[in-house]
C-alpha cells in the first residue's frame, strides 16, 4: 500500500508543478498517469512544439517546459505510477481516501488532485471515406517530431490554435504549407491568426478558407487530397501528408462515476480553491471549469498553487501556516 499527502491524477506540467508547491508546504505528492513518460500532454503529442506563453520564456519547446518541471520538483521527491489509470476511488475512513489503477495499485491520501487535462483523449478525425487507410503513411493528426515533414508538402486542416502554430512552426520546414478551414474567421488567438495571414501574403503558406478536405487517394500511401471549395469548387491537391487538426475528444473515463458535479467533461469547481464539493477532492488543470476558466498552463500553474494552500489547510486544519516569499527563505513553512 503506498500512502502520500496528496494524490495527483494526471502527470502533465500542472500536475508536475504542483509538486513543487506542495512541497514547499512539506506536502509528500504521489502521481498517477495513464502515459509511460511524465509531461502529458506536452511530452506524449507535441514535445517539439514551441510554446510561448510562460513568463520568462518568449518560446520553450514542450519537452524542455518538462524537462525542467521534472528538474524543479526533484529536491522533493516525488513518486509515480505511470502507465497505469485511476480505476476506482472509495473514502476508507474520515480524510483518507484510497486509489485503485487499473493495474491494481493501491494509494492512500487525504486529498485526491485530479490534474488530468483533458482526461483520456484521442484525436477527432474527418468523416471522410478511407481516411484509416492513410493513417501513418501520410495521414497524421498529432505533431510529434517536425523534422518528419521537413522538405514535404503538407495539407493541414483546420481552424485553432493547434493548426495555426503549426502552419507557422511548419512553414520553415516544409517545402510547401497549405492550410485549409471551413470558415473565413478562426478561433485560435489572433496573434497567431496575424501571423498566418502574414505568411499567406508572403506566399509562404498557401490559405485556402471556406473549403475542407472530402477525400483522399493513393496507391498505398497518400499522394492525394480530394478538396471542396466554396469559391473554386472540388479540385485534387497533391501532398505528401495530410493533417488534420481538430482536437481532442475528451473522455474522463472512471473519473465520471466519482459524485463530482461535471458539465461538458469538464468539473465545476470553486475558484477560490478549486474544490469540488467533494471534502478533499480539487480539481485543477483543463479539466476543470468556473466562470471565467482559460484553458493556458499558466493559469493551471496558478490553480495549482491555491489549491495545495487549501490542501494544507484540509489535512492540517489546526496548524498555522506561515507563508514566505521563496526568494526570502527558499522554502514555505508552518508552526504547529
Amino acid at each position: 500500500m503506498i500512502k502520500t499527502d496528496i494524490l495527483i491524477v494526471g502527470a502533465g506540467p500542472v500536475g508536475l508543478f504542483t509538486v513543487f508547491e506542495a512541497g514547499l508546504l512539506k506536502l509528500r505528492c504521489h502521481l498517477v498517469d495513464a502515459l509511460p513518460i511524465p509531461g502529458g500532454q506536452l511530452a506524449e503529442i507535441y514535445p517539439k512544439k514551441p510554446i510561448y506563453d510562460i513568463p520568462g520564456y518568449p518560446s520553450i519547446l514542450a519537452g524542455d517546459l518538462v524537462d525542467n518541471l521534472m528538474k524543479q520538483i526533484e529536491p522533493f521527491q516525488p513518486k509515480f505510477t505511470l502507465g497505469e489509470r485511476v480505476e476506482s476511488l472509495v473514502q476508507v475512513e474520515d480524510k483518507l481516501y484510497e486509489v485503485q489503477t487499473n493495474k491494481g495499485t493501491k494509494i492512500q491520501a487525504p486529498v485526491i488532485a485530479i490534474a488530468a487535462g483533458l482526461g483520456c483523449f484521442e484525436p477527432r478525425k474527418p468523416p471522410i471515406e478511407d481516411l484509416e487507410k492513410y493513417e501513418d503513411k501520410g495521414v497524421d493528426y498529432i505533431i510529434k517530431d517536425p523534422e518528419k515533414f521537413r522538405d514535404k508538402k503538407l495539407l493541414i486542416a483546420g481552424g485553432g490554435d493547434s493548426a495555426l502554430d503549426w502552419t507557422i512552426e511548419l512553414s520553415d520546414i516544409a517545402s510547401e504549407v497549405t492550410l485549409i478551414h471551413r470558415r473565413t474567421s478562426f478561433k485560435g488567438a489572433l496573434d497567431s491568426v496575424d501571423k498566418v495571414l502574414e505568411l499567406a501574403r508572403a506566399k509562404k503558406v498557401n490559405l485556402i478558407t471556406e473549403a475542407q478536405a472530402i477525400g483522399v487517394g493513393g496507391n498505398g500511401v497518400l499522394r492525394e487530397v480530394r478538396i471542396k471549395s466554396k469559391q473554386n469548387g472540388e479540385f485534387i491537391h497533391y501532398v505528401d501528408n495530410f493533417i488534420p487538426l481538430f482536437g481532442l475528444s475528451p473522455k474522463l473515463g472512471p473519473i465520471a462515476e466519482w459524485g463530482l458535479n461535471i458539465k461538458r467533461s469538464s468539473i465545476t469547481v470553486d475558484p477560490s480553491d478549486y474544490s469540488t464539493g467533494v471534502p478533499g477532492i480539487y480539481a485543477i488543470g483543463d479539466i476543470n471549469d468556473y466562470p471565467g476558466k482559460l484553458k493556458l498552463i499558466l493559469c493551471g500553474f496558478h490553480e495549482g498553487t491555491l489549491m495545495v494552500q487549501s490542501a494544507f489547510k484540509y489535512i492540517y486544519p489546526e496548524a498555522k501556516l506561515s507563508f514566505k516569499y521563496t526568494t526570502v527563505s527558499g522554502v514555505n513553512g508552518f508552526e504547529d
